[in-house]
């Protein structure tokens, strides 16, 4: 079974509030036929978008395959949350490479995300961002850690952004009882990702890059001048970059290895009153290991993110994600959930990006591990660079530690449903 059409029809985005809220594309023709490129880039999410935009900038001939629709994956399903840094603490990363290319790892977080602000306004996109993130902590142990980063964050690395929040604070602004402190991060903000999907894709199409939809890739023949293949033609490129994240198959057995696909499922309530739940347009992560993710839309609607699976199909989206939604609101009781979607993400074993080169001229960038709003946005740009000759930023995030995960793709599932039962037990004794 293909991930690509476990849950969805073909070519047809997922029925979220997000598709209900977007004007889409037109529909971009499939590959017919025999086609040639300076560039050809499998997926047309945020990286392979950004790919293409800053590729076409430069120049490039470039034509991107998607399977379905532009921002079909998670690009045009996800929370929407913009931050700063990589997925996981700046500690952490030290520890793994060392202070000095820590420093460069977070200055590229800010890069990120102020690049996805750079693109929304230098192409007018109808998608705002709206400042603030929230980490809300359920135990005050927690909060304690998360102000001490926040320190350390400040005194380190020179970001002052950040706002710590005791119990009254946080309930101030989250109306909760569950949460006992967290911080602010004035520097993050959240936006409507599928908006921003086909944003960047008009930017690219303006700059002269071709996309074509419905354009499932099939297989990939390396060679001097790779071939891609889909079912109704093929493109002959001088560079592949592969773009599909979570969707990405068996097209590369060695990004596979390393890089795996979850699931992980939002609801949308009917329009709620104001503040019902947040009295502030901030987003919210909380410190659950199988994160709770929340925030309003513009119609003040609660976009709830919560719950995972690991196989092909997906649960009860509505029962999945209605208790820990009630968990942390209960006074949502009766209020009727209008949206339930699910879609699929990627995760390394340590939570960093996975970039690769799976030949010299086979580029790979994937497994952003529920941080890819900016940090995909980012890594299609630095594949376009290297391209063109300037691999430095590249050459950083492939150095990343990459281990694979243990199995081998026909165990890695069974094996992470386990640890996320003994994690998810954790969360439940709140240890």
């Amino acid at each position: 079974m293909n991930l690509l059409f476990a849950n969805d029809r073909a070519g047809q985005y997922p029925p979220s509030y997000y598709a209900d809220t977007a004007t889409p594309l037109a529909l971009q023709p499939p590959l017919k036929g025999a086609t040639k490129a300076d560039v050809c880039i499998v997926g047309a999410g945020y990286t392979g978008l950004s790919a293409a935009l800053h590729l076409a900038e430069r120049g490039y001939s470039v034509r991107v395959l998607e399977a379905h629709r532009v921002g079909f994956g998670a690009s045009g399903r996800n929370g929407g949350q913009i931050g700063p840094g990589q997925r996981i603490e700046q500690d952490a990363i030290e520890r793994m490479v060392g202070r000095d290319d820590a420093h460069r790892l977070w200055q590229m977080g800010l890069d990120a995300r102020d690049l996805v602000q750079h693109l929304i306004t230098r192409h007018a996109m109808d998608c705002p961002i709206a400042p603030g993130v929230i980490h809300a902590d359920w135990q005050q142990s927690g909060a304690r850690h998360s102000h001490a980063y926040a320190e350390k964050l400040a005194r380190e690395y020179g970001y002052t952004e950040i706002e710590p929040l005791d119990r009254a604070g946080v309930q101030e602004i989250v109306n909760s009882p569950r949460y006992k402190g967290g911080i602010l991060d004035h520097g993050a903000g959240h936006l409507h990702p599928l908006r921003y999907a086909l944003g960047l894709a008009r930017a690219a199409l303006k700059a002269g890059a071709v996309i074509h939809e419905n354009a499932l890739v099939v297989a990939i023949e390396p060679g001097a001048r790779p071939i891609i293949r889909t079912q109704t033609g093929h493109v002959q490129a001088d560079h592949v970059i592969l773009a599909a994240n979570g969707y990405l198959g068996g097209l590369a057995p060695q990004v596979a290895a390393r890089v795996m696909p979850i699931n992980n499922f939002i609801i949308a309530t009917e329009p709620l009153p104001e503040g019902m739940v947040l009295r502030r347009n901030h987003a919210v992560a909380d410190s659950k290991f199988v994160i709770n993710y929340f925030r309003l839309s513009g119609d003040n609607r609660l976009l709830f993110g919560g719950g995972e699976s690991y196989g092909y199909r997906f649960p009860d989206i509505p029962r999945t994600v209605r208790k820990p939604m009630l968990q942390v609101f209960p006074q949502l009781a009766n209020t009727r959930i209008t949206h339930a979607w699910g879609g699929t993400l990627a995760i390394t074993m340590t939570r960093l990006p996975a970039f690769m080169r799976v030949a010299p001229n086979i580029l790979s960038a994937s497994g952003y591990s529920g941080h890819g709003v900016a940090l995909a946005t980012l890594a299609g740009r630095i594949m376009a660079e290297t391209v063109a000759g300037k691999s430095e930023r590249f050459d950083l995030m492939a150095r990343l530690p990459l281990p694979r995960f243990p199995g081998g793709r026909a165990l890695r599932s069974p094996l992470l449903a386990l640890a996320m039962t003994w994690f998810g037990l954790r969360d439940k004794l709140g240890l």
